[in-house]
């Protein structure tokens, strides 16, 4: 049997990143008439005509950290991991996969699946496959805890 992964219970911080997680994806469509995609937005803010959004979207991102900071008094419990090899090719085969996929988690699952797009629903039964695959060779061919 495998070790349990003691992970914290947090209900009511997570309905609220939901929350504003929807809320932001609506009013980027209701806004700007665009897909809420952290890899588009990202993409565009460097080469794209309608920078300004898309810089303060990114901004957002990297703000909202802090705000928790402000609010709570600490960041949430996160791990990370040291192996910097291992997060290297992880990076490298999620920008492969969001290539490949036209889009990442958050414009296929979040803004896709709302659309009823049945490209995005490939998309994301695509991701959770790969995702679960990869736990288990983690976990089952390596004896890693992931």
């Amino acid at each position: 049997m495998l070790p349990a992964i003691p992970t914290e219970f947090t209900p009511w911080a997570s309905l609220g990143g939901g929350i504003l997680i929807g809320l932001s994806a609506v009013m980027v469509m209701a806004l700007f008439g665009r897909i809420a995609g952290i890899t588009g937005i990202t993409a565009g803010a460097v080469a794209s005509g309608d920078r300004g959004w898309r810089i303060a979207f990114v901004a957002g991102l990297l703000a909202a950290p802090l705000l928790w900071l402000a609010v709570t008094g600490g960041f949430p419990q996160q791990t990370v991991s040291t192996d910097l090899t291992g997060m290297a090719v992880a990076g490298l085969l999620v920008g492969a996969g969001t290539a490949l996929g036209s889009g990442c988690t958050s414009g296929h699952g979040v803004c896709g699946l709302a659309r009823l797009s049945a490209r995005s629903l490939a998309a994301v039964v695509t991701f959770m496959l790969f995702a679960a695959l990869a736990v288990f060779v983690l976990r089952h061919v390596f004896g890693g805890v992931a």
